[in-house]
């Protein structure tokens, strides 16, 4: 396969072809890692490295980074065909003119090197709530020392073309706000990067509880759909969707349960108890979502009068 010899060459070793007959990992050239963390998709041309956190939705990128030889790209443009480079080169000019979201300059990797005191703490921590090394690494989580994000754990999220469209700072030692993000839109799809759309899709609050789901668990970075996310939902045709907003967010879940049936979406909406889906831990979520009904009219009707019982009551 062109492609494949051609990948070989320019990243300098052999790729290891995955389950997906299109997919493949390379040793990362941007960090030196015990295991292949580069997966290429050489059909969509996505590419992403799992422990730096670059990644790019074509080739050209990934061989404009690795500063490719002139020939190397005349060899690409031959094999992807020349209108298919082009309308992706625009597009990737068109996404330099957007606002672009990074990570704060004091940001460290968690799994990198160091064992400072915030560090350690922020490994109790993430240990405290059911995330290990492997959900570290695979979301990049990482840590600020100084800054405006000083003592807090930075979770990125990542767009489906690799990248970075936003990301949340967990204060660590509950000293202030419990949470700082950055100034721009949320306006985003959290963690588009890890859904699959050809499975039914997770709705939840924050980045914890998605990574604590684990399983095509959007984070809404609040209470309610952002536009994109419905615009992608429909344009993909989602069929069913689980709702696990926290308990004192009913009226929301009620809002969003409405609004998904009306356009022809099983919902099923996910009965929380008093804990967050990151303090139920995995295997408590999954047993609920398993057991969870599909919600009908009727239901939605009862969760409506069963949320106006209970604001009657607190007044």
């Amino acid at each position: 396969m062109k492609i494949i010899n051609l990948l070989n060459r320019v990243i300098g070793n052999h790729g290891r072809q995955l389950k997906k007959s299109n997919e493949y990992m390379y040793w990362s050239p941007f960090i030196s890692h015990h295991k292949p963390k580069l997966q290429i998709n050489t059909q969509t041309q996505k590419w992403h490295c799992w422990v730096s956190n670059q990644g790019g939705h074509n080739l050209f990128q990934l061989f404009k980074k690795l500063k490719a030889s002139k020939e190397h790209f005349d060899e690409l443009t031959d094999i992807v065909g020349d209108s298919k480079s082009l309308s992706l080169s625009s597009k990737y000019d068109k996404v330099k003119d957007k606002k672009i979201v990074r990570l704060p300059n004091e940001f460290k990797a968690l799994w990198g090197n160091g064992s400072s005191i915030i560090k350690r703490h922020a490994m109790v921590y993430l240990q405290n709530r059911g995330i290990g090394i492997t959900d570290i690494i695979r979301y990049g989580i990482g840590y600020c020392e100084e800054g405006v994000y000083a003592n807090r754990i930075i979770v990125p999220s990542y767009s489906s073309d690799g990248e970075l469209n936003y990301f949340v700072g967990r204060d660590i030692y509950e000293g202030g706000f419990k949470y700082k993000n950055p100034p721009v839109s949320k306006d985003v799809i959290g963690f588009d990067l890890f859904i699959n759309w050809d499975e039914p899709i997770i709705l939840c609050e924050g980045v914890f509880d998605a990574i604590a789901i684990r399983r095509n668990a959007i984070p809404l970075f609040g209470k309610t759909i952002p536009k994109s996310l419905m615009k992608k939902i429909y344009e993909k045709q989602t069929k069913q969707i689980y709702i696990l907003l926290d308990r004192d967010a009913m009226s929301d879940s009620i809002k969003m349960t409405d609004n998904l049936m009306k356009n022809g979406i099983n919902v099923y909406y996910v009965n929380l108890s008093e804990e967050d889906p990151s303090d139920m831990g995995f295997k408590k979520v999954i047993n609920l979502i398993k057991e969870t009904k599909q919600t009908s009219f009727s239901d939605l009707m009862r969760m409506r009068l069963n949320g106006k019982t209970k604001k009657h009551m607190e007044i």
